[in-house]
């Protein structure tokens, strides 16, 4: 195991060792270098002793001391140090294998690696790792995991996957949390698979994983028109989608009163699917899975409520609009009634689209393409701005997923088109635009 150096900072412990761009780090204190995880693991110790290698072969062993977290200075060719692991499942439920054709190629990764559940939050099913990797994560102590479990039914873990190993993956996760490693689990629930008596079984599993269990998101599939030659999943209705949450809520009150913390929780998307009031806020306590969607509409909304109060009333000649999917529609517009209340004649224009692309089955924000708010945007009276949420787009870029930048949305409206800031103050700042003169 070894990895070649891309770069060595200037005036940095790495050059200052004698390391330049091209060389092989081989070890640091004995422990061979594979992937970022080693190498971080390693680089924070005070005393290190450095192997590597010059281009000729030639090895060197230099000592080096530095601050516990401080950097050695190196660069390399990619952020893990290795290749990308890719998934190798064929998920019943896959949304990757839903997508239309022609879309950019890197929307058609699967990403299935440990060492990115570690370090940026995503999920994993531990179907590509073997018993030396999760070694590895014990002993080093990576913590938390994030985990797709789905079912804890060996059998129907590998129906479900597509995967004849998924099921015995599953003693990982158990292995896991003897060894005290927090995990985060993902169950997506497939009305007729794994709800109704296996959702009580693999809940009671994890129950028996103990206090490492951090937390349990279950999320309703999402089916898109593009499943021809695909397993026959139907989506939840109010009635599949109200038993889910019976079942989860009697869990996370279970959990609740044995351990102190509600662990289980239905995503948001099952309360507005079974038509339901969404839970208070208490109900998500430190809002663990906020990224899967559960608690995100009770926290925008505590969030709206501190903004208001900290910003004065004031009249607003301005009409903004503001495009959302269709499942949160009626929340949404209930939280701007009170920004409308507080800013007489501010418009706020919040418009449902159907999301065409995806063949109108998906209704969450996130997953709405340029064409179809061009669509529908062109019935309304925009105003003076449209504002984007940014969960639309890419996180570094100003792209829709069908490709369509918010430049050339702006263009086939022509009215000015902005992202929206993430948090709910900025948000609000947003809808507001800028303070006159005289305020300023």
């Amino acid at each position: 195991m070894a990895v070649r150096i891309f770069g060595v900072e200037p005036h940095s412990l790495a050059e200052r060792a004698g390391m330049e761009k091209g060389d092989t780090l081989i070890s640091i204190n004995g422990h061979a270098i594979g992937d970022i995880l080693d190498f971080r693991f390693y680089e924070t110790n005070t005393h290190l002793t450095l192997v590597f290698e010059k281009p000729d072969g030639t090895r060197v062993e230099e000592k080096v001391i530095k601050a516990q977290y401080g950097a050695l200075g190196l660069e390399f060719e990619t952020y893990l140090m290795d290749e990308q692991r890719a998934c190798r499942n064929r998920c019943v439920f896959c949304f990757i294998d839903q997508l239309p054709p022609g879309m950019r190629e890197t929307l058609y990764f699967k990403d299935d690696d440990a060492r990115l559940s570690f370090l940026f939050g995503n999920y994993i099913t531990l179907t590509n790792i073997d018993d030396r990797e999760i070694d590895r994560i014990i002993a080093m102590h990576i913590s938390p995991i994030n985990i797709s479990v789905h079912t804890m039914n060996p059998a129907l873990r590998c129906k479900m996957m597509h995967n004849r190993f998924a099921g015995d993956a599953l003693r990982h996760v158990r292995r896991l949390a003897e060894n005290n490693i927090r995990l985060n689990c993902q169950i997506v629930l497939c009305p007729g698979l794994n709800d109704g008596e296996e959702l009580e079984y693999t809940l009671s599993e994890m129950h028996g994983l103990g206090a490492c269990l951090q937390s349990v998101a279950c999320v309703p599939v999402g089916l898109t028109r593009y499943r021809e030659g695909l397993y026959p999943l139907v989506p939840f209705d109010r009635e599949s989608a109200g038993k889910a949450i019976d079942v989860l809520e009697r869990w996370g009150d279970r959990f609740k009163a044995e351990r102190g913390m509600r662990t289980v929780y239905p995503s948001d998307e099952f309360y507005l699917i079974a038509e339901r009031a969404l839970p208070p806020y208490e109900f998500y306590e430190d809002f663990p899975q906020i990224e899967n969607g559960v608690g995100m509409l009770r926290d925008l909304e505590e969030e709206l409520t501190w903004a208001l109060e900290e910003i004065p009333g004031r009249a607003v000649r301005r009409r903004v609009t503001i495009p959302t999917g269709e499942a949160a529609f009626e929340f949404l517009n209930g939280l701007f009634d009170r920004v409308r209340e507080k800013f007489p004649g501010l418009e706020i224009n919040l418009v449902p689209v159907k999301n065409d692309f995806f063949g109108g089955t998906v209704d969450v924000t996130g997953l709405l393409v340029g064409q179809d708010l061009v669509r529908r945007l062109r019935q309304e009276t925009l105003g003076d701005e449209i504002l984007i949420p940014g969960a639309m787009l890419m996180a570094d870029e100003d792209v829709f997923l069908d490709d369509m930048t918010l430049e050339a949305l702006s263009a086939a409206l022509g009215v000015p088109a902005k992202r929206m800031q993430k948090d709910a103050g900025g948000e609000l700042r947003d809808i507001l635009g800028p303070l006159p003169e005289t305020i300023q």
